[in-house]
Formats: structure tokens, sequence, C-alpha cells
């Protein structure tokens, strides 16, 4: 073997250390998870929808993401995964929740559900009956 060929297999091995050497491990995600319900006794009707969302609180009409499904009743368990370069340090994240029938909100959110930016990722969200 040639000394140029001694060269390139000790300059392959080397590398094939480095790379090995090498790891990059990804952040986790960003997950906010929790519960959205009322406390009033009723029995929801049979064909009611949730629908849950992050959204920000300070830009009216911004969805950072939703859930919408069929439910039974309430309280309904939920979850969201954001990879944590989606997240912005200015946002006011909060969650909020609506049911509805036929189309009609029937119990929604009144309050607001800080999340992510105040170090709450888990939370309870209390609708109230609409009149």
């Amino acid at each position: 073997m040639s000394k140029c060929k001694y060269v390139l297999a000790g300059l392959v091995g080397v590398l094939l250390m480095l790379t090995g050497c090498v790891t990059v491990t990804p952040e986790e995600p960003v997950v906010v998870n929790g519960y959205a319900g009322y406390l009033e006794k009723i029995k929801l009707p049979q064909g009611c929808k949730i629908n849950i969302a992050v959204i920000d609180f300070n830009t009216p009409g911004s969805i950072i993401s939703q859930k919408t499904f069929d439910i039974a009743r309430a309280p309904v368990p939920f979850k969201f995964i954001f990879p944590v370069e989606t997240i912005d340090k200015n946002i006011d994240y909060g969650v909020v929740a609506m049911i509805t029938y036929q189309g009609k909100v029937i119990f929604q959110t009144y309050e607001k559900f800080k999340v992510i930016n105040n170090d709450k990722f888990t939370t309870e969200v209390l609708m109230r009956q609409v009149k």
C-alpha cells in the first residue's frame, strides 16, 4: 500500500471517531395539557362538540392551535404539543374552550387560563353555561 492510502485510511478513521463524539439532542417540545369542564350539574345532550384552543390573548382572533371533537360528558382531557422553536416569549398564550350543540354555544370560558410563558403547562379550563 502506498503512503497516500495509509494517510487516507487514517483520516477516514479519525473522521469516523469524531462523528461518534458529536451527539445532538433535540430540544424537548413544549407540552400544554389539562382538562376542560364546567361546574353545573347538567347532562350534555347527545351530539355536542367541544373546541379547545391555545390562543394569543393579546391578538384578537389569533389561534395558535385548536382541536374540535364530539363529546358525551365533561371534563375533557386535552394535550397540545409545540416544537420549542415555535414558542415566542412575547406572546401571552392561553387556553380557551367552548361546547356547542347543534351549532349553538352552550358552555364557554370567560376567564383567562394562561400557559407557557408563565411556566404553567397544565391547566384546568373552567367553562360556564351560556345564558
